[in-house]
């Protein structure tokens, strides 16, 4: 491990918190699909700040609560620093106050882990026992007292999708306290206060965390895995203890669990799902809602309202005119590809994922397609920013955020800008495809699929390091809560367009200044001999190709237009779906992988759209 990663981490926390050291902090902690998330919104409604923890893309979420700053942690398996959701709760936790453990009835021998090296941090706790209704569902008995009593934290049993009130979480809160460690334990991290600031850290480093160790200029200790193997023990012996009874009735809804893992039967489920998310969010959103929302309500009624009062204030047809309300003007470029274009979009596939997610599929999906990631230097959980890519490239980007390394994080993005078509596309795509034949059909869909391994196998290849495991725990199927699922997707909506309206407007600013300036023209007139020569296509399929710049809608729908033979259709869709990505998620891009990296995918892929293309043309025409 680098002296610079470590630097990166040292103080994170610190630095992190400081601006709010006057004010009690509570951190909810737990597993991952736990329900912590969901309580957090349940109890701070949309009233939160999300915000990059410092030297990572993790997210972390705050909002105010009473006199409180009330945090979500990354759902971890344990304290320690194995990735960066890890050392992101890691600091967070070991300057909270109080700690509200998210636990699921459902798997106390994994969760209490957890709960446990909490404890053994010293951190004023109380444990939230979610799922409660999936415990009466399956006839498990749990005796809340013993349970309380092992642990010596109080225990109060929820059922996070049934609502959870700001009066309970206030009780949850007034019981936090400190909880049983063994006495051998608890003399060894005292003794060691005078060389680091508190018990929690004084834990991590008797069990090795480099990080920590390095903050306080000691030498790590080497007791991970006794510690580890003890507090195994003590889980298992606790849950002996208060584990009444568990039914051995096996449901449907079980048995269809784990046909979802299973090669024949998971890609049958994996079709039939992914089938049906198309009927919803290509065809129904996608075409039929979008027209209208895009065409009729933004180019029909918003362009020309705001125009009308725009030409109030200047010449139509002036610098100033043309630079708002123009074909690509700041304001009716960036609302209408915003409000009418990509937000239906992204509310259809936040409810797509949220039903999936809520139903405890989300994680069978990744299980499945782990193996065949890990080929390409991803793990299971690539699988959401990949599919998300398919309805917006955008969005997507953002979602590769849940990616445990930046490794992984560079290659989904690149597969993303590479070889994902998005919905805004795939329309036209297949319009022209199923026009054209099966041939070109089957040539499209064969050349884009060999650049989608071919970018994943090479950069996997070059880029330092190697995938994380796949570290998930399946969930009971169930069917999702309508309360639930709704308050997810408006959440990680609102959040989404809250973030990325600023980049959109200043894409939309800088296509406006290109078309002012001549650029966009300039741009098409250089790439006309290439797209003639190389290429073989009509010399306007430059300006297509040049329009897929500003939205990739704009560039297929291009093409629709022009009158064009099967093979020359089959590679004009190969050059423009490998082709740039739009300027909106271009700007994305660059916010979350920088703007070296960021410009470095966005210049391989002029090179790959037109070096693959113009092979194929050669080949085929």
């Amino acid at each position: 491990m680098s002296a610079d990663h470590l630097e990166k981490h040292r103080h994170a926390g610190l630095g992190y918190l400081e601006g709010e050291i006057d004010r009690p902090r509570i951190v909810l902690v737990g597993n991952p699909n736990v329900g912590k998330s969901l309580i957090f919104n349940a109890i701070s409604g949309m009233n939160v700040d999300v915000s990059n923890f410092p030297g990572t893309t993790v997210e972390v979420t705050r909002t105010r609560y009473r006199n409180c700053d009330l945090y979500d942690t990354p759902g971890i398996y344990g304290v320690s620093s194995f990735n960066d959701e890890e050392r992101v709760a890691r600091d967070i936790i070991l300057e909270a106050d109080i700690v509200v453990n998210v636990v699921d009835a459902t798997h106390l021998e994994r969760d209490l882990f957890l709960t446990q090296q909490v404890i053994d941090m010293g951190k004023r706790t109380v444990v939230l026992l979610n799922f409660m209704d999936e415990v009466r569902h399956h006839s498990i008995e749990i005796d809340l007292g013993k349970l309380s009593h092992f642990l010596g934290v109080e225990i109060l049993p929820v059922s996070a999708v049934e609502g959870i009130s700001s009066e309970l979480f206030d009780g949850a809160i007034g019981k936090a306290h400190e909880g049983i460690q063994r006495d051998d334990l608890h003399s060894s991290l005292h003794s060691m206060l005078t060389m680091v600031g508190s018990q929690a850290e004084a834990l991590l480093i008797l069990e090795g965390d480099p990080f920590v160790a390095e903050r306080h200029g000691v030498k790590k200790g080497t007791k991970r895995d006794v510690l580890y193997i003890d507090r195994r023990n003590r889980v298992n012996y606790i849950v002996n203890q208060v584990l009444r009874d568990v039914s051995s009735k096996h449901h449907f809804a079980e048995r269809l669990g784990r046909w979802a893992i299973r090669p024949f039967s998971g890609i049958l489920i994996f079709a039939g799902t992914m089938y049906l998310a198309y009927l919803f969010i290509g065809r129904l959103v996608a075409q039929d809602l979008v027209a209208y929302t895009e065409h009729t309500l933004g180019n029909g009624m918003w362009e020309p309202w705001i125009r009308s009062l725009v030409a109030a204030l200047f010449e139509p047809g002036s610098r100033a005119f043309v630079f708002l309300v123009g074909d690509y003007g700041v304001i009716t470029m960036t609302t209408t590809y915003l409000i009418f274009l990509l937000l239906p979009l992204v509310v259809a596939f936040y409810l797509a994922l949220a039903l999936m997610e809520d139903s405890g599929y989300l994680p069978r999906l990744a299980t499945m397609v782990d193996r065949v990631l890990s080929y390409l230097g991803l793990n299971g959980r690539a699988v959401i920013p990949l599919i998300l890519g398919f309805g917006c490239v955008t969005s997507a980007t953002i979602t590769t955020r849940l990616l445990n390394t930046e490794r992984e994080k560079t290659i989904a993005t690149a597969i993303l800008q590479f070889a994902i078509p998005c919905s805004a596309q795939l329309a036209v795509i297949a319009a022209l495809l199923s026009g054209a034949g099966f041939g070109p059909m089957l040539l499209y869909t064969g050349v884009i699929f060999g650049v989608f391994v071919a970018v994943g196998t090479i950069l996997n290849t070059i880029l330092h390091g190697e995938s994380s495991p796949l570290l998930l725990d399946l969930p009971p199927l169930r069917l999702p809560r309508t309360g639930n699922v709704l308050r997810k997707t408006a959440f990680r909506t609102y959040q989404f367009m809250k973030e990325a309206s600023g980049w959109f407007f200043i894409g939309a600013l800088a296509v406006t200044l290109a078309q002012m300036t001549g650029f966009l023209a300039l741009l098409d007139s250089a790439l006309a001999p290439v797209v003639v020569h190389w290429l073989q296509l009509p010399a306007e399929a430059s300006t297509a190709f040049i329009m897929g710049i500003v939205r990739r809608d704009f560039g297929a729908a291009g093409l629709y237009q022009m009158s064009l033979t099967p093979m020359q259709v089959t590679v004009a869709l190969i050059v423009i779906t490998l082709f740039v990505p739009c300027i909106a998620s271009l700007m994305v891009m660059m916010k979350e992988r920088g703007w070296r990296e960021g410009l470095l995918i966005w210049l391989a892929t002029w090179i790959v759209a037109f070096v693959i293309g113009g092979a194929v043309s050669h080949l085929v025409i």
